[in-house]
């Protein structure tokens, strides 16, 4: 998961500060590195390094930032070192100069490596997949061997990317001296929004992001989401071309945006993040009452930030009085998309500290969205045993995580996670709480679905085991277990292409 943007502007205006303000509203989605690239046509201008957007980019590097055009990327990494190298948008000088930013995770990065090398002749420098990406795009485009590209040429590079390249993408990119591109791998699992606005003097512009409050937060009206398959080009001149490049399109969104990923103020694949985890509450809570109707429960208490959507309706339903036991540090990032179990566990209690008289002799209902390892879950019980709690129960807005996530989430080693394995009997033993309680999957889904009916089904693979793209063996997901585990992040060791 990370977070990417791409505009085109006035030739007076200056896409940095547009893409700028577009990541500090998409930070959520990656805060390990960022990084943006301009042009003012023929020439390229990049910045990229570790860290915190506002970290990354100062005033005077700001400055240096020239162009009405340009593309962004905020990085989380779920596997390997988090090395500046690693850092996007990345680069390739043949053909015209591209640029590319890339959110979601190659399955055949490894194949594709070998290929690029072999067949195609192109030179890697880092262990991302996104640089494989990039470079089979800038191969493809190659080939057609035109001096002054034409859109088409742009379109068949990309219909070959889908035919060649596996997993979940969503990509912009910039080519130079012609515009911005933008496409979304065919099942659109990883979100890319388009949105636009109408400048003083008539002109258009356009711009893509991964969330629509990238969008608006720069008063760009939302238009569509990108279709799965589809390659967008903004030309210069502001001129939207669009185009369908893949064969078997079909919209297969991943249920862990909605989950946790996604702001709530999001609107992905016309659906309201905010709406789909208040419907996830509603039937969280049907359960809870037809489970756990014998329990006396004196509160319900949201494990900040994302479950308080849910929680709400929970709270409500039941009748259970609602309030917010856990006090967030807002100085310490999302400890789920840190690089590693040790940082995860150092600053969970740096981040959230509860208060005791919402805890003191109570019968608790802790809600999350989710529970993945089940060391922070265990961290937080623990927490409310201290501050007096009398019993402590957990709720999951979503089911349990049992499988490994291989399209761009840090979930690659299923031993890792608590519910691989185990029961919930086992699990609420595991995490110290006298009972834990999950969302059913169906109703999971169907929470997103009644956003927009035309979703037949999601990327729920870390839930169900079931691996949309047809192409994830059990030899693949025993390498990326030996490979992309916490233990070899801590060691650094690379053998395999770097997902976001």
């Amino acid at each position: 998961m990370c977070g990417i943007a791409g505009v085109v502007t006035r030739p007076e205006d200056r896409a940095a500060l547009t893409l700028y303000d577009a990541l500090l509203m998409i930070q959520h989605r990656g805060q390990d590195a960022a990084g943006i690239a301009s042009s003012d046509g023929n020439r390229l201008y990049l910045q990229k390094d570790n860290g915190l957007v506002r970290d990354v980019f100062e005033s005077s590097q700001m400055q240096e930032l020239v162009g009405n055009m340009g593309v962004s990327h905020c990085r989380y990494p779920t596997a390997g070192s988090a090395a500046c190298a690693e850092a996007q948008p990345f680069y390739v000088n043949s053909p015209y100069g591209i640029v590319l930013a890339h959110n979601g995770n190659l399955t055949n990065a490894r194949e594709l490596t070998e290929e690029l090398f072999t067949n195609d002749l192109r030179h890697l420098n880092t262990n991302s997949d996104s640089e494989v990406l990039l470079n089979v795009f800038a191969h493809e485009l190659a080939v057609r061997g035109q001096v002054r590209h034409k859109h088409e040429d742009v379109f068949e590079a990309v219909r070959t990317v889908h035919k060649r390249c596996h997993g979940a993408y969503a990509a912009v990119g910039m080519i130079l001296g012609h515009g911005v591109f933008a496409f979304r791998d065919p099942r659109g699992i990883r979100p890319l929004i388009l949105g636009r606005r109408q400048e003083p003097g008539g002109f258009i512009s356009h711009m893509v992001a991964s969330e629509s409050v990238g969008l608006t937060a720069n008063g760009y009206e939302v238009v569509r989401d990108v279709e799965p398959g589809e390659c967008i080009i903004i030309d210069l001149m502001g001129n939207l071309i669009c185009e369908q490049c893949a064969e078997k399109p079909e919209l297969t969104p991943c249920v862990f945006e909605f989950v946790y990923l996604a702001r709530p103020d999001s609107i992905i694949d016309e659906v309201s993040v905010y709406k789909a985890r208040l419907r996830m509450g509603e039937t969280l809570a049907e359960k809870i009452a037809r489970e756990w109707g014998h329990l006396d429960l004196d509160v319900v208490i949201p494990i900040p930030d994302t479950s308080r959507t849910s929680a709400l309706p929970i709270s409500h339903q039941l009748g259970v009085k609602y309030r917010e036991g856990f006090i967030k540090n807002r100085y310490i990032g999302r400890t789920f998309i840190m690089p590693g179990q040790t940082e995860r566990r150092k600053n969970i209690r740096k981040k959230l500290s509860p208060i005791p008289l919402e805890f003191e002799g109570k019968n608790v209902l802790l809600v999350d969205d989710s529970i993945v390892r089940g060391n922070t879950s265990q961290q937080i019980v623990q927490m409310a045993r201290e501050a007096g709690a009398k019993k402590v129960y957990v709720a999951s807005a979503a089911p349990p995580v049992r499988f490994p996530n291989v399209y761009g989430i840090d979930m690659p080693a299923s031993y890792e996670l608590i519910a691989h394995g185990r029961d919930e009997e086992q699990i609420a033993k595991e995490i110290g709480a006298d009972a834990v309680l999950y969302q059913d999957i169906d109703a999971l889904i169907e929470a997103i679905r009644r956003g927009n009916p035309k979703i037949k089904n999601c990327e729920a693979s870390c839930f169900n085991g079931e691996y949309v793209t047809g192409d994830v063996t059990p030899e693949y997901l025993r390498n990326i277990e030996m490979e992309r585990n916490d233990s070899a992040k801590s060691q650094k060791q690379l053998p395999l292409p770097m997902a976001k």
